[in-house]
Parts: C-alpha cells; structure tokens; sequence
C-alpha cells in the first residue's frame, strides 16, 4: 500500500470537513490553463501519485477517483495500485466523466471546492451545467493542498530573454500592432492573455519557468492604447526591461493581474478565450461585457512567417543529425553492451547537445523497449527500466528546443529480430504515415478531415490507436499547440489548416504486454497550387532521419508507397551526410538503397 498518498488523502478530507465540502476537484493546471506545469503546480501528482501529464482527481469524502486518457491508462493502473484511488478511464465506453460522476455522486444541495487560479471558466460552466438540478456551492478560494503539501517546491522564477527579429521575423511592436488592428476592427476594449505560449510569442521573449517549455510566468492586457505585462520582474535583466518599456509596454508585477482586472468598466467589452483563462481571474472581471473568442495571438502564432519557416528547417537539420547518429550508435552499440531505456534517453540527449544553439528538450524523452512502448507516453524510472536486448522495438518519442525552432520527432527503432506481426504493423503504421505526410487537399480542409488518411491501413485490418495523429508546433515554444490538430473530433481538429502551420504526423499501434510503433515527422503546411477548383495544400516533411528499414514488409506496399520511402530516405542522406562520419554515412546510404 502506497501509505504516503493515503496519509495525503486523509489530510486533505479533514480540510474538506473543515471547509464543509462534498468534493475537492484538483486538475492537471497552472494559473494559465497550461498542458505542461511546472514543479510547483503538480497538485495532482502529489495527492495521487500519478506522474503523467494529463488527468483530474475528485476527492469525495469515502472515495478518490483520477481521470486520464489513453495514452496514460496503463501508466495510471501501475501507479494509482495501492492508493485507495480508482481510476476512470476518460473516453471509454460505459465510464462517467467528471461531470455526470459528480451529478451522481453529490447530493442535492453541494459544496464542490477547488482552486479557482487552475480551473477554467470553460470548466465550471460545464460543472454548473451538470449539476442545474443540484443545489450547488462552488468554493473557488483556498487552495486546499497548498496546506498539506509542507515542502512544496517555490514557484519559478527563472530569467527570461529576448529572442532577435532575425529568428521571429516580427518585433514584437509589429506583433502588438496586429493585435491592437484586431481590437480595433472588432470594436473590443481590451485583450486579456493569461495561456504563456501566447504571450511570449507577442513579447518575443523566453524562459524556463516550465521544464521544456520555454516560457515565463506572465499574464498580459493589451488595450487599443496601453500594453500591460504581468511577471515576477525580477526576471527580467535591466537591458530587457529597458526594450520593453522603449516599446511602450507596461511592467507590472505578476499578481497585480488580480487587481487590475477589476478597474475594467461596464462600458469595456474584453475578449478572452475561457479556456484558458481560470475562473477566480474572471470572477473579478465587473464589465458582463465579456467576448469568449480564440485568442488573435493563437491564430496569428499558428502561421509561421518566412523566417520562421525557414529557422524550422534549420532547426531540424540539426535535430536529424542528432536522431540520426543515435540510431547508428544503438544499431553498433546492442548486444555489446549494456543498455537501459534511461541510459540510451540520456545518450540521445547528449547527442542533441553537440548541435550548435541547442536549447533543451522539447518534452521529457519517451524511452519505451518491448512493451513499454505499448504505454503511449510511458516514463521510466529506476524500478520500470528495461535491459535493452538484441530483438523486438524501442519506440523513442523525443523533440529538442533550438533558437530556431522546435522539433518532435518518434522513430520505432529494431534493436534485433523481429516477429511477423512487429513487422506487418510497423509497415501499416508507416503507410499511413506517408499517406498523411503527402496528401494534397483543398483550402478548408481541417485534421478531422485528413485524420482518416493516416488510420485507414489499421481500420483495414481492424485496428486502431488511441490518441490524436498530429498536434501543431512551435517555434521555441510548446511542443504542442493549437489551433490546428489532426484526429476523429470535429470539436477538436475542425480548425482549417492554413499556409505556414506545422504539425505533426504520428500515427501508432500500440499492443499491450508486448510492444509498440510510432512514427512521427513534423510537417510544413505549404500551398500547392491554385486554379479555378480552387487553392491546394500540401504538407512538405521537416524531420530528417530514416525509418526503420528491417520492419518493412515490402509485400504490403505499393509502388507508389516505395518511391516515397527512397525519395525521402534519398532527402536524408543528401542533406545529413556532410554531418557524418564515413560510417555513418555508409549505413545511412545503406538504407537509402535498401528501397
């Protein structure tokens, strides 16, 4: 039994009493509806024990339950065992979510409790929608685990820095031009910003405020005539500060946010996107005149200019070269010696460090051997990790931050002799792969529509993976954003694609207990032509680094799908080869050949 979690339990329902209420909600959150949180927002990891990045838990006062999706399911029954928490597999057929658990559980007249600085507008809205024939309280305003967590970490402060125009290719002058054109047009009074990609890429700055992600803790107003910005400020050094301020832009500590909010008028009419900003921001916020709407910054980020674009394939010369290298190493180094899931993760880093402007990883590096790959986003620790022997798949999902971009790259690499079935699903995998990464579609066209492209070899055979295929990326930003995506939900990937946008291509298989494949490439979305049907898209492959070639069964391909494999392999080769060695270079032409 995990006593530890169950102790944290206890402590918490003796606040819950104490406060009178029925339910305590903890998410996956930061105060600005982030994905990935820093140390200090891990709430949910504390009072579960549960590590992975995506998931809720509803602590009732006779039962604990944590909500995570597919990816994490496998990972969430090993570390939930022994917690007295049980797990609700989100999405799958039969399983309550969060809101009709709560309709059924809570009694009539209820008290739900949560910290309101990491719970979305968009959340409670729906929580009040679930329980309208409830009685219901929400208390948004003690921060419950914030008084059992005794060693909490601080919160960061990392410094921040400024990012040149010859990497952004707009001032951010230029940027805050935009935005304020859009207030203009729409007739709006202000911009509220509180998501961190967003507001980094409207300042141009960075930082390191959340492991990966390089951005700092900030909120952000922008006005027709004024440009607040909301940050710990003693992470920005004098010549920082000095720029910002020369642009006109406001510095103001980072929690005067919450005081600033309410000297908005009833006249104001303030534009915000209510998933992202938390619900104890927008309770302080008097004008009703409020406008729930994409944040402009979103859009106009998920549109790479010239620059950027440019930076992009830069960026993944170098992160190819690194993938690349480590492929040859593990082929020469398996079997000769000792090799473990966290040791070829940390080699794999080590080789991205060699590249000129590396700044970090993009997100902590996916290592899984045999059937650990079947565990989407597994993370291995000391007690989890694997031998790497002479046979079967290691999936590595890994991406790297350079000052010219962002990369994310999953190869499913053979370290030795494979089965039939490792083989014949690595190959549907990977022909769904090419037909995403070189379909043509018309102007309009969203991921929900070109989703089927990349499962349909499985859906063939009566397979299927549970996540999403592609996820926009950014550019020295989060690995993962929006408003583009690529999967089955209209709701989530309905968003058309557009000239400039990067994303990603990631279709899988994943077996339980025995392995997994993912391939994934990051693509450029880039106009193809243009007629009297219409304008065409088509995707333009950023990632460099060969596909395993000893997983392919040649007889469940097409001609066509085999001249793709060798031009790509071919733009590779030609493009790497002047970063490596003889041998490298010899084994990678091998596989050029090979097909």
């Amino acid at each position: 039994m995990k006593k530890y979690i169950i102790e944290r339990l206890t402590k918490l329902r003796a606040l819950m009493k104490q406060h009178q209420l029925d339910a305590y909600i903890i998410p996956t959150n930061d105060f600005h509806g982030s994905e990935y949180v820093g140390d200090y927002f891990k709430c949910r990891s504390f009072i579960s024990g549960f590590s992975g990045s995506a998931g809720t838990v509803v602590v009732t006062m006779d039962e604990a339950v944590l909500w995570t999706d597919g990816r994490y399911f496998l990972q969430a029954d090993e570390e939930l065992r022994g917690t007295t928490i049980e797990l609700y597999k989100q999405g799958e057929k039969g399983v309550l979510n969060i809101y009709e658990y709560l309709n059924v559980k809570m009694p009539k007249t209820c008290n739900i409790g949560f910290d309101g600085r990491v719970v979305s507008i968009n959340f409670v809205e729906e929580l009040k929608k679930a329980l309208k024939d409830h009685t219901l309280k929400v208390s948004y305003q003690e921060d419950l685990i914030d008084e059992i967590w005794s060693d909490r970490p601080s919160i960061s402060k990392q410094p921040a820095y400024e990012l040149p125009v010859l990497i952004t290719g707009l001032s951010r002058k230029e940027k805050i031009d935009l935005i304020k054109d859009y207030l203009n047009k729409k007739s709006y009074s202000a911009l509220l910003l509180t998501s961190l990609d967003d507001i980094m890429w409207l300042f141009n700055i960075r930082g390191n405020d959340v492991a990966c992600n390089p951005v700092v803790l900030s909120y952000a107003i922008v006005s027709t005539d004024k440009v607040y910005l909301y940050l710990h400020k003693e992470v920005l050094s004098e010549e920082l500060t000095k720029n910002l301020v020369n642009d006109n832009i406001e510095i103001k500590e980072y929690f005067d946010i919450y005081k600033d909010v309410q000297t908005f008028n009833e006249s104001d009419i303030v534009v915000y996107q209510n998933n992202k900003v938390n619900y104890a921001l927008s309770a302080l916020i008097r004008t009703k005149k409020v406008v729930n709407e994409l944040n402009y910054t979103t859009v106009l980020k998920a549109i790479k200019n010239e620059c950027e674009i440019k930076n992009a394939y830069i960026a993944h010369i170098k992160d190819g070269v690194a993938v690349t290298k480590f492929i040859y190493w593990l082929k020469q180094c398996v079997g000769k010696t000792t090799l473990t899931e966290i040791s070829v993760a940390d080699k794999l880093e080590s080789f991205r460090k060699e590249q000129e402007n590396f700044k970090g990883i993009s997100f902590d590096t996916i290592a899984g051997y045999k059937e650990h790959g079947a565990i989407i986003h597994y993370s291995a620790t000391k007690e989890t990790n694997l031998e790497i022997k002479p046979k079967s798949f290691l999936l590595v999902d890994s991406g790297g931050q350079y000052l010219e971009g962002t990369t994310d790259i999953t190869r499913t690499i053979a370290m030795g002799e494979l089965s039939q079935k490792e083989i014949d699903y690595y190959t549907l995998v990977l022909k769904g792969h090419l037909a995403l990464s070189n379909a043509v579609f018309r102007e309009g066209t969203s991921g929900a529509q070109l989703d089927i492209l990349a499962r349909l070899p499985l859906y063939e055979k009566g397979l299927n993976y549970n996540h999403g295929t592609g996820h926009g990326v950014g550019c020295l930003l989060n690995v993962h954003e929006g408003p583009q995506n690529i999967s089955p939900s209209t709701l989530r990937a309905g968003y058309p694609f557009k000239e400039g946008m990067i994303t990603s291509n990631e279709p899988g298989i994943y077996i339980p207990n025995e392995f997994g494949v993912r391939i994934e490439n990051l693509i450029v979305c880039k106009k193809y032509l243009e007629n009297e049907f219409g304008v065409f898209f088509k995707f333009d492959d950023l990632t460099l680094a060969p596909y395993e070639i000893n997983a392919i069964n040649l007889d469940l391909l097409t001609s066509e799908e085999k001249c793709l494999i060798h031009k790509y392999h071919k733009r590779v080769y030609n493009t790497l080869k002047e970063y490596l060695t003889k041998e490298e270079q010899t084994w990678l032409l091998s596989i050029v050949e090979a097909i």
